[in-house]
């Protein structure tokens, strides 16, 4: 449910109080011909404009405590609720937005807006409103990367973390050179204050694990360029993709791991090429000088300056967590559009992310969960076809049966907004799902098809059919023999 609560005198007196506005919007993903999941038309802008009182207004720095004190119930699923109520003369005037914010958007469901002039404004307003917090059409297309086909989607469709049952994060500090840097950093009380408020936040997505490691003599696979001008070593945009290969191998966290790894590395470079600075493509210096690799973490360069050795390096943790942080949001695909001048989004504060934007990865997952779901069971229904003398257990059955009917589930309470337990029954329908695809009765009859079965009765068969055929081919030849032979009379 989201909520918008107009500032009071903002609404034009014409309007009226109760604002009967609906404004539905479908608009179709197109996916592969082939894929199982078939069309799926989104609804991201299907919201009715009811009613919702405004209660009282402090201040612009509460305005997010009044907002959600007057949210309409949760049990409002999947609506958009906008209404104006006037204050009672006996109550002092509450504060108007500030000058030049015409939407406050706030960490929970909710926002406070201008109306403008007229309904023809307000419908703009609170369209421009919607974009901003309901799940786009892009997100859907991200989340159906897999069947959508390559030239409808965008450069970042396939950028994000695919949905998995949990996920496994590594902060990784890398000293190639600790005879002449000392470093310390606080990682421990880092995580804690800073990391998991956030993943207490995505608890509700997945599991997540968190280490970490110090790696010593751990050196980049690409050499700087000197830079005369400034002093400084410079890494262009098109070799930081060869960094990441040679510093893999040194990390071995994902060799053993069965959810996917998020490597967070901060690295200290060797006093030989110090200080270390990232360009972009333009070739100017990246402000914070990281960079992140797609479904893979990133990588932030910590470049002191030249002193005298051992340099003793306090490495800054809020600055590091700043980043590590926002390149956590970008590979959840957590990214907000790019906001109209006149918007003012509240910050989430330690959590990292609003509650709008939970409801959006929310979404997301559950639809890519359903055809992931949809796509495996039809691969298991091949996998049959192919196989006529399979013999399917009873478990088997149960839990195709068990999946079928936990993505039903799934999709009835995402029509009806229960974000929460639709992904939860999506998850279990992709557990049953890979259960089912993976049973051990079947798993070996994916390794011997029809056509190995020759490959292995032709070496037994065949010494006896040698035999046989040379035997069949005498017997040929003198039957025609003895048809070319003359008979005798008599």
């Amino acid at each position: 449910p989201i909520s918008v609560v107009f500032a009071p005198g903002s609404v034009p007196a014409d309007l009226p109080r109760q604002l009967p506005y609906r404004d539905v919007r479908e608009e179709p993903v197109p996916v592969g011909c082939k894929t199982p999941t078939g069309p799926y038309c989104p609804r991201p802008g299907s919201q009715e404009h009811r009613g919702a009182g405004i209660g009282e207004i402090c201040g612009v720095a509460s305005l997010e405590g009044a907002l959600w004190g007057t949210a309409p119930s949760l049990s409002c699923r999947g609506w958009l609720w906008a209404r104006w109520q006037s204050q009672p003369r006996s109550r002092p005037s509450p504060p108007r937005l500030p000058q030049g914010t015409d939407v406050y958007v706030g960490k929970h469901r909710s926002a406070l807006l201008r109306a403008g002039q007229g309904l023809a404004a307000l419908r703009a307003r609170l369209q421009q409103l919607i974009r901003v917090m309901s799940l786009p059409a892009t997100s859907i297309a991200a989340a159906l990367a897999d069947r959508v086909p390559d030239g409808q989607l965008g450069p970042d469709a396939r950028r994000h973390l695919k949905s998995s049952l949990g996920y496994e994060i590594t902060f990784s500090l890398l000293n190639p050179d600790p005879k002449s840097h000392d470093v310390d950093w606080d990682i421990e009380g880092a995580v804690g204050r800073y990391v998991q408020p956030v993943l207490d936040k995505l608890s509700v997505v997945a599991n997540f694990s968190v280490d970490s490691q110090i790696l010593y003599y751990a050196v980049l696979g690409v050499t700087p360029r000197f830079d005369k001008e400034s002093s400084s070593f410079l890494l262009s945009a098109h070799s930081l993709p060869h960094v990441i290969n040679p510093v893999e191998a040194r990390l071995g966290s994902s060799a053993a791991s069965l959810y996917p790894v998020l490597n967070f590395l901060l690295y200290v470079p060797e006093r030989s090429h110090s200080p270390l600075y990232i360009q972009d493509k333009d070739g100017a210096p990246v402000p914070t000088n990281a960079f992140h690799s797609p479904r893979w973490g990133g990588i932030m360069v910590r470049g002191p300056a030249s002193a005298s050795l051992p340099l003793h390096v306090d490495v800054d943790m809020v600055r590091v967590m700043e980043v590590f942080l926002a390149q956590l949001r970008l590979l959840f695909g957590i990214s907000r559009e790019e906001l109209p001048p006149e918007f003012q989004v509240e910050s989430p504060g330690n959590e990292g992310l609003a509650d709008w934007e939970l409801d959006r990865l929310l979404w997301a997952h559950t639809v890519e969960n359903i055809a992931t779901v949809a796509t495996t069971l039809t691969s298991l229904a091949q996998l049959l076809d192919q196989i006529s003398n399979i013999v399917i257990k009873d478990d088997v059955a149960s839990e195709v049966y068990r999946a079928v009917a936990s993505v039903q589930d799934a999709m009835a309470e995402l029509a009806e907004g229960r974000l929460r337990s639709a992904f939860q029954a999506s998850k279990e329908a992709v557990t049953s799902s890979e259960r089912a695809f993976f049973d051990p009765s079947l798993l070996h009859l994916l390794y011997f098809p029809d056509d190995q079965k020759f490959a292995i009765y032709i070496p037994l068969f065949l010494p006896m059919a040698v035999p046989i055929l040379l035997s069949l081919a005498k017997i040929l030849r003198e039957a025609r023999q003895r048809k070319k032979e003359p008979s005798k009379i008599d």
